[in-house]
């Protein structure tokens, strides 16, 4: 086993041009950690914040980028015995903090990783953890959906939001979406009742009484999207500028819950989501994948917001 290998560090925070193919120590899994060879990495809009910013994530030296993780366990720790190396797994440790999933190799705990179902390729697989965590955390725990509650799921083509349609869908809600016209059949395809397109048509002049809004976007999507929702309904914010003062008093008066809500390393979640999988009530598209060493492209492809589901790094 080679005791160095290649990853994407991020030697000075700044723009794509910042993120270099560097040779750092092969990492070694500590007790109750697994060793994955990387066979893919899928990229998140967390990883150009991160790497513009430094993010809330505690760094290594180099930072090494990334966190969805798909490939095959090489070794084990000491107390790790979910696992044995040959095992295809996919997970997404340690968010917040360093994953390093920009890399040849990944130690992380055990449990922040489920066997990868058979039904996904190592490329899929990787497009899944982040997303599908955050969909099912803020759809199934945080708001509680319910069958027949009607769900609003703003950018609903993207990354999170064509994975949390069709979660809204499995919990047996009726979805509606917000994306441009361009992307209607995608978003319906997957499941979505009804689509809004947001250069056209406002979505709050449109809508009423509505039981749950998920906000990917931020900005003043999150007060305008009270309007639309019921007195008792739940907004929830995957960025933490939702609603001023003003905004959460609003919401108070009308018994509108809102938060926001941050993913997690969650072994329960992956299962759901695999379960999913399995029986054929979710997929995860990608749109185009890149070699490792091609990560500062993928950057600035992700950043320019004109993805539909999600995009790759091969490793292997």
């Amino acid at each position: 086993m080679p005791t160095t290998m290649q990853a994407i560090a991020t030697p000075t925070w700044g723009g794509p041009e910042v993120l270099q193919l560097v040779t750092v120590p092969r990492p070694e899994p500590r007790p109750t950690e697994i060793l994955v060879a990387v066979h893919a990495a899928g990229l998140n809009p967390t990883d150009w914040k991160g790497r513009a910013t430094g993010g809330f994530g505690e760094w290594g030296d180099p930072p090494i980028q990334g966190y969805d993780v798909s490939g095959v366990v090489e070794a084990v720790g000491p107390g790790a015995s979910l696992f044995a190396p040959g095992d295809p797994v996919l997970g997404m440790p340690r968010f917040p903090e360093q994953a390093g999933a920009y890399a040849e190799y990944v130690a992380a705990p055990s449990r922040h990783f489920v066997r990868k179902p058979d039904a996904l390729d190592h490329v899929h697989a990787a497009a899944l953890p982040l997303v599908g965590l955050t969909a099912w955390q803020a759809l199934a725990e945080v708001a509680e959906v319910r069958p027949g509650q009607r769900v609003l799921i703003h950018a609903a083509a993207g990354g999170v939001g064509h994975v949390a349609v069709q979660v809204a869908k499995a919990l047996g809600a009726h979805v509606i979406g917000t994306a441009s016209a361009a992307k209607h059949d995608f978003v319906r395809a997957l499941g979505a009742d009804e689509m809004i397109d947001y250069r056209t048509e406002d979505f709050a002049a449109e809508l009423r009484d509505l039981d749950v809004v998920l906000d990917t976007i931020g900005g003043d999507y999150g007060p305008r999207s009270l309007a639309v929702l019921r007195d008792g309904g739940v907004l929830v914010s995957l960025l933490g500028d939702g609603l001023d003062a003003d905004g959460e008093r609003a919401a108070a008066a009308r018994g509108i819950r809102t938060g926001w809500t941050l993913v997690e390393p969650d072994r329960h979640g992956l299962l759901a989501l695999v379960e999913l999988v399995e029986t054929g009530r979710l997929r995860v598209e990608v749109e185009r994948t890149f070699p490792l060493a091609d990560a500062a492209e993928a950057h600035r492809v992700g950043e320019a917001g004109r993805t539909s589901g999600k995009l790759v790094l091969t490793v292997r």
